[in-house]
């Protein structure tokens, strides 16, 4: 049994907000995108990629009677390959719009998704949308992102992240949904415990609040609605350069 809660705010620099998400207890299917493109592309790219995800997951709940476009990965749950398909589903759907629109050329959108399922969390991510977890008091990044930075620490731990920070590349994503007609999706599952406390969010707020906040306020006792609202505050109290937004979830048991 969850509680959750989300906000989308367009921030205090952009005229429009490109960021969507799907907060779903009934379908225990949360799941943040934030788009990218121009002629307002990035918005269309984010809601095709929401509502395709939805859509599969909508249909295939609690049915067992619909196909696997994209196989099944005997490594992943039921439910691990239901998000997974969903996620390709919504791939295809985007990356078929920007080949027919000319205006769409280029679009492409950033998506993490969880699903809960029982006991267990199902997460599927492509791009630098982010996934934390709060157990005991102790945050923890669930996804890794899909970044010049992430690769170059992939492949040496030890480069200076100071430099890193600042380097003009920083930004650049290495992949999303979209831009490519396979993507490869990263998928997990984990355990669920009662008390967890889950964020899915865009780099609208990841980019401008620090981890320490974060944790902070994502162990806070108050309703999940404030603590959404103060998580989307702190990141236009930073400069809101960006859209931002933000789903928690939290469970307040484990089956």
């Amino acid at each position: 049994m969850v509680d959750a809660y989300g906000i989308s705010n367009k921030g205090l620099v952009r005229k429009t907000n490109e960021d969507s998400f799907v907060c779903s207890v009934e379908l225990g299917l949360f799941v943040v995108a934030d788009g990218m493109g121009g002629h307002s592309a990035g918005e269309v790219a984010s809601r095709l990629a929401i509502d395709a995800v939805e859509g599969f997951m909508r249909r295939s709940h609690g049915d067992s009677e619909f196909s696997w476009p994209y196989g099944i990965d005997p490594h992943l749950s039921l439910d691990g390959n239901r998000l997974r398909t969903a996620v390709n589903l919504a791939n295809r759907r985007v990356y078929r719009a920007a080949e027919s629109h000319d205006d769409y050329g280029g679009m492409g959108t950033t998506v993490v998704g969880a699903l809960v399922a029982g006991s267990t969390m199902v997460v599927g991510h492509v791009g630098d949308s982010r996934l934390y977890r709060v157990r005991r008091g102790a945050l923890e990044i669930l996804t890794q992102d899909d970044t010049w930075v992430a690769t170059v620490l992939a492949h040496d731990p030890d480069a200076d992240s100071a430099a890193l920070a600042q380097h003009p590349m920083r930004h650049v994503l290495t992949s999303v949904v979209g831009a490519r007609e396979q993507v490869e999706v990263h998928m997990a599952e984990h355990p669920i415990e009662a008390g967890d406390t889950f964020m899915l969010c865009s780099d609208g707020l990841h980019g401008l609040v620090d981890n320490g906040t974060i944790a902070t306020l994502l162990s806070a006792t108050g309703p999940v609605p404030s603590m959404v609202a103060s998580l989307v505050q702190a990141a236009l109290e930073r400069g809101g350069n960006d859209n931002v937004t933000v789903v928690v979830v939290r469970c307040l048991s484990a089956d």
